[in-house]
């Protein structure tokens, strides 16, 4: 059925028409998580009509899903396995650290891992840029950093020229149809690169990052119902509750 109108008046598009409806129930949003994961897509990305309602849901399903993970954690550790121990366990939570987990991690975080999610030129060029210039960096700055600098500058640089330039081009078309493998590699990465919180590197400790594996998933989703803001959001709300926890815990001991 075609709704246009047949009336040779051209009518002003409103963007809020294209707005999809949050799920009615709680359920009904997990269910649409579930289906989106199925199979991820680009399709109506950034058209949720009710975004606060829609992130509060994925939040109480990442602690649902978290709170299942420690009670199998607990069983692990009840039945005499040792698990490994992070390069953090010890640390005194001070101040400085909370606002670092809870503030610059999610921010740099979901920049790296999904700002590009997006599939728009801008987005991806530009990270494409600059991670070029900080590779650089990283593989000779400590034998020459002064060669090294400004790469990383210049890589900076020529990303905000990217967003700049291409904040107005559509998602490409290529990225659409291959979204569903962006999207995992994206989720992976993101929880492989929290192996490094292990004092020691093993394929035997994947399991041990299941948590960021399902966080990563879940601000995919986010990022691409609401944007790259809800996605940050989400994030913070996780590690919050998660240095609230470890402070609670210590603070009872």
């Amino acid at each position: 059925m075609n709704d246009a109108p047949t009336s040779p008046v051209t009518t002003p598009v409103d963007p809020s028409s294209k707005a999809i409806a949050p799920a009615p129930t709680m359920r009904g949003e997990w269910r649409r998580v579930g289906a989106f994961l199925a199979r991820p897509t680009l399709e109506d990305a950034g058209a949720c009509g009710a975004p606060s309602a829609m992130l509060l849901r994925v939040y109480a399903l990442d602690i649902v899903l978290m709170s299942v993970l420690m009670v199998a954690a607990g069983a692990v550790a009840a039945a005499g396995i040792e698990l490994p121990e992070t390069a953090l366990a010890g640390v005194e939570i001070t101040v400085l650290i909370a606002l670092g987990a809870i503030i610059a991690a999610p921010v740099l975080e979901e920049i790296v891992f999904r700002g590009w999610l997006s599939g728009k030129p801008g987005h991806v060029f530009a990270l494409l840029s600059f991670a070029v210039g900080a590779a650089i960096f990283v593989a000779i700055g400590d034998s020459r950093p002064l060669i090294s600098l400004p790469f990383v500058v210049v890589g900076f640089a020529l990303a905000l020229a990217l967003l700049i330039l291409l904040r107005r081009k559509p998602v490409m078309g290529w990225f659409a149809r291959a979204f569903p493998l962006f999207f995992w590699i994206a989720t992976a990465a993101f929880a492989l690169i929290h192996l490094g919180n292990f004092k020691e590197v093993s394929p035997w400790l994947l399991p041990l990052v299941l948590p960021q594996f399902i966080l990563g998933a879940l601000a995919g989703y986010v990022r691409v119902q609401i944007g790259l803001w809800g996605a940050i959001t989400l994030h913070m709300m996780h590690n919050a509750t998660l240095i609230a926890i470890v402070v609670l815990g210590m603070t009872a001991e």
